[in-house]
């Protein structure tokens, strides 16, 4: 079979290049040219679960030096996928079995959908010849992944094999989000002359002179400019450094968006932290100050923006440029006065070129020492806050069995984290407050699944990163009722030999979900109280064949992980650190969207309520938790 060269660096890089392909039709098998373009397309890793409905093809993947990746759960194999693809830039890419096996998809590609990332998921389908009568496995596919897919591609003929495939992977990284590969089960077999077909991936830009332009003269006459960046930021070839070299320039405050904490740099004097949900007042404030907003490679979504720890902090009165590669995000949420198409990075130097050519001083380079000086204020204010916070529930800890806050744990542990660290954080209420302290000092660093918010993600992301970049430590944190979604992962780590780092905060309830009856229906706990099994999860790792370790001590946080990711980079050890705490519950995800229950019927009347939680923690903080 004819080999063709891989693409081994990242996606960004694909974009422009002219790869020629076959110069040649060549006589080959359907599934020859579908693994050939995978190849051509530089992918190295599948990850799935094993099916007959592909498997003509899945012979093939090792003699073309493809790893199939066998998982446990098709969800699992998406979010893989997802980590996988948002580390390293590349391709992501799935299989599964049709029908059931396609359908456990659906939650992975949704996130990776809300993510940005380049996911390929290939959806084999019921035969051509039987489609329709309603036999083994079949569904209809393409109705089910409509909404949540960047393009759907649908191989219409075998003879069309290569060059639907090679379309699906460069129409993921053009798009920028997931694309479905559906191909009827038969046409994997039969022979064909086939091209396999060259890149065609174009190239980014800055964005119109007249946008730069525009945003230029918006920032010259700015007293006090802010920028917020975010995952374009991240996921831009050049946009990290782009944004700090701009920053410095500046000498302005820059806040990162929802769940992008490694938008920018935190060893950065003028790094101030993530805006949105459980994120920093610093941000906050420095944006409700500030009289022109840069908003870089974000969407401005409604979750990173709406009113926080009861501050409205959106600057309605400012001037606002945002910058994103989708021109459907640009002015969408936000109303703004300058709207660019471009990618953040090659933005960020047209901007700082074009600034640096002006010849007037702008204002807000006349009193630079005042308005960092003001940052720092409000820097000093917020940190004294999340002490105190750290401190408010601290009687919990005896009363509760000897169990930990939330928030020193997480405070211990981001001390604890190598500077190199890729951190997946799960949905849930501990793990949302996390976001108040993670920070990280490179790009591809932080992975969620932002505001689709599904359970489940944050174990097997990392453990795609870590398939992506095996030489940095994967950490993914979770909490209790989550892990119940992803902890058949663990067999995976020990069977593929994908040495992961898990966190489970053990509280023993789903928190998140808590947190609204606490406030809003008079503390009824109805489905969120959990009963754990009594070896923890720590015990469960060792049942599948990885490491556990309980923490029952604040001294224990710190070694505990520095030990985990001990085993992990040395021993290739999988490590579940079962940390214990209290039930003590940050802020509520939803307050734009939960109302105080008003009752009809007399014999439900009792469970009206008035009056919110007083205050704001659950009646059983202050009890034993065995």
């Amino acid at each position: 079979m004819q080999r063709y060269a891989r693409t081994a660096s990242a996606a960004q890089t694909l974009r422009g290049r002219r790869w020629a392909g076959s110069s040649e039709a060549t006589l080959m098998s359907n599934s020859e040219a579908f693994v050939e373009t995978l190849a051509s397309r530089g992918v190295d890793t599948v990850f799935g679960i094993v099916g007959s409905a592909f498997m003509d093809a899945l012979d093939l993947f090792p003699a073309a030096g493809i790893r199939f990746l066998s998982v446990q759960h098709e969800q699992g194999a998406a979010h893989m996928a997802d980590g996988y693809a948002r580390v390293t830039g590349k391709h992501g890419v799935c299989i599964a079995q049709n029908g059931p096996g396609i359908t456990n998809f659906v939650t992975g590609v949704a996130a990776a959908y809300y993510t940005g990332s380049p996911v390929v998921a290939i959806t084999p389908e019921a035969a051509t010849s039987t489609k329709g009568l309603g036999g083994f496995q079949e569904v209809e596919q393409l109705p089910i992944f409509e909404t949540i897919t960047k393009e759907q591609v649908h191989v219409v003929h075998p003879a069309r094999m290569a060059e639907l495939t090679g379309y699906a992977f460069d129409s993921a990284v053009r798009e920028g989000g997931p694309i479905q590969l559906n191909i009827p089960r038969d046409y994997f077999y039969g022979e064909n002359k086939v091209k396999i077909p060259k890149i065609n991936i174009p190239e980014l830009s800055a964005g119109g002179e007249r946008g730069i332009e525009e945003a230029a003269r918006l920032v010259e006459g700015a007293s006090n400019p802010v920028m917020v960046v975010g995952g374009g930021v991240v996921m831009s070839e050049t946009g990290f450094a782009a944004a700090r070299e701009l920053a410095d320039y500046l000498q302005v405050p820059v806040a990162t968006t929802y769940l992008h904490n490694d938008a920018f740099d935190k060893r950065s004097p003028l790094w101030c932290g993530p805006l949105g949900y459980c994120g920093h007042k610093t941000a906050m404030n420095c944006v409700k100050e500030a009289d022109v907003v840069l908003a870089i490679g974000t969407r401005l979504g409604p979750f990173g923006t709406n009113p926080q720890y009861g501050m409205d902090y959106w600057p309605e009165g400012a001037k606002v440029v945002q910058v994103d590669v989708d021109a459907k995000k640009v002015g969408r949420v936000k109303e703004v006065d300058v709207g660019v198409c471009g990618d953040a990075g090659l933005f960020c130097t047209a901007l700082l070129k074009r600034l640096q050519a002006g010849t007037a001083a702008p204002p807000f380079q006349q009193n630079t020492k005042s308005r960092l000086a003001r940052m720092e204020e409000h820097r000093a204010a917020w940190t004294t806050e999340l002490e105190a916070m750290a401190e408010a529930n601290v009687e919990a800890c005896e009363t509760s069995g000897g169990r930990l806050v939330p928030r020193k744990v997480l405070w211990e542990l981001e001390k604890a984290m190598p500077r190199d660290a890729i951190v997946a954080t799960d949905i849930g209420n501990t793990c949302s407050v996390s976001n108040g302290y993670l920070r990280f000092e490179q790009p591809r660093s932080y992975l969620a699944a932002l505001t689709f918010g599904n359970c489940g993600y944050a174990f097997p992301a990392a453990m795609g990163a870590k398939v992506g970049c095996p030489e940095r430590p994967a950490v993914a944190y979770v909490g209790d009722g989550a892990f119940g979604m992803s902890l058949m992962e663990l067999l995976t780590c020990a069977r593929e030999g994908i040495p992961t780092t898990v966190v489970t905060f053990n509280n023993q309830q789903w928190g998140a979900e808590k947190k609204n009856q606490v406030l809003w229906f008079g503390d009824r706990y109805v489905g969120t109280n959990l009963v754990n099994p009594e070896t923890g999860f720590a015990g469960i790792a060792e049942a599948m064949g990885c490491r556990g370790i309980t923490v029952s001590s604040l001294d224990q946080v710190g070694d505990a992980l520095r030990s985990a990711v001990d085993s992990q980079m040395k021993d290739g050890v999988t490590t579940v650190i079962d940390v214990h705490t209290t039930r003590e519950l940050g802020d509520p995800f939803r307050r734009d969207a939960m109302k105080l229950p008003q009752r009809i019927l007399p014999k439900y009347r009792d469970y009206s309520e008035v009056a919110e939680s007083s205050t704001g923690q659950p009646v059983d903080l202050l009890k034993r938790v065995v």
